[in-house]
Order: C-alpha cells, then sequence, then structure tokens
C-alpha cells in the first residue's frame, strides 16, 4: 500500500519541532564544551577540596578546619571566571595586556613597600585589602603570557630576529627583577622558561637555544652566589637531605616517608598519620605539600590517576593549540600548558627529592585563593580558544 504526502504537509516544518530544537540547539552547545579539559579539570578541583577538608579536620583546630570553606569560596570565584572567560573571544585577551601587564608591574611595585605590602614566611609577596589578599606574582604571570603571545602573533614578529627577541626578553625580565625581590625566586625563575617555550613553539632557531643554554649554564655559579643563604641551604638540602634532618632537611624526608607509607592502596581517607602527628609540617600540609598526603591516604593509585589527570589536561590544551586558527592562540595555550606542566612537576618532584623544594603549588589541587582563581581563569582562555575555533561566536551560532 502506498503511502502518499499530504497535500498541506511543509517538507519545512520537518526537524523543526520543539524537541528537534532542543536537540539541535543541544548539539551545538555541546559541540563547544571540551570535555577532554573539562573532566581532569572537575575531578582535579574535587580531588583538592576533599583532602583540604580531610587534612584540616584531622589536624583540628579552627583555622585549619575552615581552610576548606574558604577554598571553596575562591574555587566558586575561579570556576565564574572560567565560565565567563570561556565564552569571551579570547583575541580581546591580546589588547588587554597592553593594560594588564603595567598594572601587574605597579602592583609588584606596591607588594614590596613596606606597611603596604604583607609578608608571609619571609615573604612580601601579598597585597591585604581588607579581607581580600592576593599575590600580584600571579597577575604578572599571566600578563607576561599573554603580552609575549601577543607580540610573537603580531604581523612580521621574527623571534629569530634580535629587535623581536629583546622586547621579549624585556616582558620577562621586569617581573622577574620585582618577584625575585620579595624574594619569591620559584614564580621569578619560572618566567624565563614559560617565555622559552613560547618562543620555541614561535619558531625560535635552535641554535639560539644552545646558545641561551650555554649563557646560563655560565652564569649559574654567579646565580648561585647572589642566592640568599636560605636558598642555598634548600639545594644543598635536595643534594643531600642527611645534612639537615632536622631543620632544612626536614621537609622532604617527611614528604617522602608520608608517599612510601602509603603503598598501593593508601590508608584510607583521612587516616594518614604524617600530617595529624606533626611530621609533615601542618602549616604547608594543605598547599606545597599536599601531594604527600594524597600518596599517603590513596597510595600509589591515588598517586598515579592525579598524575594521570595532569597528563590529559595538558594533552587537552596542545590538542585546542593545533585547533587554533591563529598564532595568539596557539602561543597562549603553549605558555598556559608551560604553566601548568613546571608547577605540577615541580611540585610533585619536590616530595620525591627531584627538584629542590620551593613554594609552587600543585595546580587545582593546593590550598591557595590566587593561584587557584589563576589557574582557572588560565583553562577558561584556553577553553574560549576552543570555542572560537570555528571563526563564528558561538553566540552567532547558537
Amino acid at each position: 500500500m502506498k503511502h502518499s504526502v499530504p497535500k498541506n504537509y511543509d517538507l519545512k516544518q520537518e526537524g523543526n519541532t520543539e524537541p528537534d530544537r532542543i536537540r539541535v540547539f543541544l548539539g551545538k552547545f555541546f559541540h563547544h564544551i571540551d570535555f577532554l579539559q573539562l573532566i581532569p579539570m572537575l575531578i582535579l578541583l574535587t580531588i583538592g577540596a576533599c583532602f583540604i577538608y580531610g587534612g584540616g579536620q584531622q589536624v583540628g583546630g579552627f583555622a585549619a578546619a575552615t581552610f576548606w570553606k574558604r577554598h571553596l569560596f575562591y574555587m566558586g570565584i575561579g570556576l565564574t571566571l572560567w565560565l565567563v572567560l570561556s565564552f569571551v573571544d579570547y583575541r580581546w585577551f591580546g589588547p588587554a595586556a597592553v593594560v594588564l601587564y603595567p598594572v601587574s608591574i605597579l602592583l609588584l611595585v606596591l607588594v614590596l613597600i613596606p606597611g603596604i605590602g604583607t609578608q608571609y614566611f619571609g615573604a612580601r609577596s601579598w597585597l591585604e585589602f581588607g579581607p581580600v589578599n592576593f599575590q600580584p606574582a600571579e597577575i604578572a604571570k599571566m600578563a607576561v603570557i599573554l603580552a609575549s603571545a601577543w607580540l610573537l602573533s603580531m604581523k612580521g614578529a621574527d623571534v629569530n630576529h634580535v629587535f623581536w627577541m629583546l622586547p621579549l626578553l624585556a616582558i620577562a625580565a621586569l617581573p622577574f627583577v620585582l618577584i625575585k625581590m620579595q624574594p619569591d625566586l620559584g614564580s621569578a625563575i619560572l618566567l624565563f622558561p614559560i617565555v622559552g617555550f613560547m618562543a620555541f613553539a614561535a619558531r625560535l632557531k635552535w641554535r639560539y637555544l644552545i646558545i641561551l643554554g650555554i649563557i646560563v649554564l655560565i652564569g649559574l655559579p654567579t646565580a648561585y652566589f647572589s642566592l640568599k643563604d636560605y636558598q642555598k641551604d634548600r639545594i644543598m638540602v635536595f643534594l643531600d637531605p642527611e645534612r639537615d634532618p632536622q631543620n632544612r632537611g626536614w621537609n622532604q624526608i617527611q614528604a617522602e616517608i608520608a608517599i612510601g607509607s602509603g603503598g598501593l592502596t593508601g590508608k584510607g581517607f583521612m587516616q594518614s598519620t604524617q600530617n595529624p602527628m606533626g611530621y609533615l609540617p601542618q602549616t604547608v600540609s594543605n598547599s606545597d605539600f599536599i601531594f604527600p598526603v594524597i600518596a599517603e591516604e590513596t597510595g600509589f593509585l591515588g598517586s598515579l590517576l592525579v598524575v594521570l589527570m595532569y597528563m590529559l589536561l595538558l594533552f587537552s590544551i596542545f590538542r585546542t593549540a593545533l585547533l587554533a586558527t591563529d598564532d595568539f592562540g596557539r602561543y597562549l595555550c603553549v605558555g598556559i600548558a608551560s604553566v601548568i606542566f613546571f608547577h605540577s612537576v615541580i611540585n610533585i618532584g619536590m616530595c620525591i627529592r627531584l627538584t629542590p623544594v620551593t613554594g609552587l603549588p600543585l595546580p587545582l589541587v593546593s590550598y591557595g585563593g590566587t593561584f587557584l582563581v589563576a589557574v582557572l581563569a588560565y583553562l577558561g582562555i584556553v577553553h574560549s580558544i576552543y570555542v572560537h575555533r570555528e571563526k563564528q561566536s558561538i553566540m552567532e551560532q547558537l
């Protein structure tokens, strides 16, 4: 039996019903969500929140027991910023660096002035405005990445020419000097590898990389003698923690004990001993040394999960770099990936004696408002590059 189409049936209405419109809308929306970034980001945030809460409850006391509330507050700010930046066209961030960079330099100057900058753990690295405090170094780091990416992506830019190389070095050198004066050598020294990776992505020739490497090697002895005594001690203790096991080497030794005692599957959530008994210093067990707490309670398998999430997150950022429609987006991705890579490798490395002890927190996991918000802002910028990987804006397509 043959079926005929009714004469009054409009073929244009096919697929135009309410369920179909919703389906098309959701399809276009989810097409612009990078789940490869979103999933590891949320897993790492969850791990951080859980262990900041658990560690605080074990330690006890009002301050430690409420750290997780402040952490969730900053996490909320960061996720809101991630969402906003995700749907702002990232091409606006280049011109914004013209304003952000000098503002960040001004903040770095202000933080050095006694009475304005606030000193914690021997470093004048914080500015306070009422109940809110933040680290200008993190703003400067973002400004350096934005300014460098914008410079390298300019028409006719050639990083192999001195006319372009010197401004690029100057962009990193000025905040380097100011951050080192705080002193925060870990954050300061990170600026040059980040800019170096971006320059390499901009086709910096190998011979210049080799020349820069030789200059660094030659300058290392001079740089060492310019360090403060406690910075020299950290390097010597890194080479031999047993030389000062009760003082400079204490944190690193206790971190190794905590990681090793976790075994394959760990002691269980909130069942660690190194942190609540005070062997792992409680002032840093939720920030710089949170990885040993995770390793002790979840073992090798939990530690492996953390490392795999960072690998997946970095993979998603580099994939976005390949999908970017312009050099500015690609260089931004490389700079942001460098921040996450160096922070995670150095933080985990110092807990297992692969790197000297520094004050670099673990991205998305460590307690710390400024850096947490900054990392989520970085990932929001990367997600904006993913969203705008096609020339039309998402808002135009929806």
